[in-house]
């Protein structure tokens, strides 16, 4: 088995309870915005004791960065930071398991970005499989309780901030794999985790110049959900770190197509955890992007 195969699924497993723990943040202590910068502040100082301590015990050097790294890195920061907004924001609208499969709209857009700025496509099995999962994304965008059109049901608030957060989290996954692929030196563990750390301390300075202007206060609120909020540092480093490691030995679209397991893990999350169900018509939504994405597995 290619070693991209488990880390992807480790990374996927640990993004699912960073959402759990997100969720109960954003409907608890803190805004959209502290809820998302959580997962930054609390996992930078982290990735650099990680990354200097792996480094100094395997008796590596660090690795070079490049204008190329920081081109990537940072479009793949700042779309990153965006998209976890929008689905935080997203889970006010929608029960745990549909928010996240919205957010799954992901692997769609990465293909399609990879290919644009990296030139890493994907079959014509693979990208009519692709289109199948655009059926399950309109089945859960339309909610037949609310009144009005068709059109006016599906051109929701809460569709656009899921596809809205796929989008950007394909820019994230695309840029992340650029910038991995353009640090030099030590192995592929080491520029992981010393390139994540670097983008990371991006993102918590970025965060914290937006919040000391636009939401005074909430860093403190921050600090103060230390207990939660650490829980979500240490999962979003976990998780962050598979998935570079990943984007280092694997292209964007296929390792976000495996990634797709984190479907199954929301679900059991949102039944046990949060005691939610999902009606008939989710679960065919939710059935043929699950379709889409085995498809498009065993086409790659």
């Amino acid at each position: 088995m290619a070693a991209w195969i488990p880390i992807t699924l480790f990374a996927a497993l640990a993004q699912t309870f960073r959402f759990v723990l997100q969720k109960r943040l954003r409907t608890g202590a803190l805004s959209t915005a502290g809820a998302t910068f959580s997962r930054f502040f609390y996992s930078w100082p982290l990735l650099t004791t990680l990354a200097l301590g792996y480094g100094a015990a395997r008796g590596l050097e660090l690795p070079t960065t490049s204008g190329l790294f920081w081109l990537y890195g940072l479009a793949g920061a700042v779309g990153q930071i965006l998209a976890t907004m929008c689905t935080v924001a997203l889970f006010q609208h929608r029960n745990f398991a549909v928010g996240v499969t919205f957010k799954k709209t992901e692997v769609l857009q990465t293909v399609f970005i990879g290919l644009l700025f990296l030139g890493e496509g994907v079959s014509l099995g693979a990208f009519i499989a692709i289109l199948i999962g655009l059926v399950g994304v309109l089945a859960l965008s339309d909610n037949p309780t609310e009144h009005g059109t068709w059109r006016e049901r599906v051109l929701t608030r809460a569709t656009a901030l899921g596809l809205a957060s796929g989008v950007l989290f394909g820019v994230a996954a695309v840029g992340y794999r650029g910038a991995a692929i353009n640090l030099e030196g030590g192995d592929v563990f080491l520029r992981a985790a010393f390139g994540l750390a670097l983008l990371t301390l991006a993102q918590t300075l970025i965060m914290t110049a937006y919040l000391s202007l636009f939401e005074r206060g909430e860093i403190a609120r921050v600090i103060g959900s230390w207990r939660i909020a650490g829980l979500v540092g240490i999962t979003s480093m976990l998780g962050s770190l598979g998935w570079f490691t990943a984007f280092g030995l694997q292209s964007a679209a296929y390792v976000k197509a495996l990634g797709q397991a984190e479907l199954i893990f929301s679900f059991l999350a949102s039944t046990f955890i949060f005691g939610e169900r999902s009606t008939a018509r989710e679960l065919f939504g939710i059935a043929a992007l699950t379709v889409s994405v085995i498809l498009v597995i065993l086409l790659s």
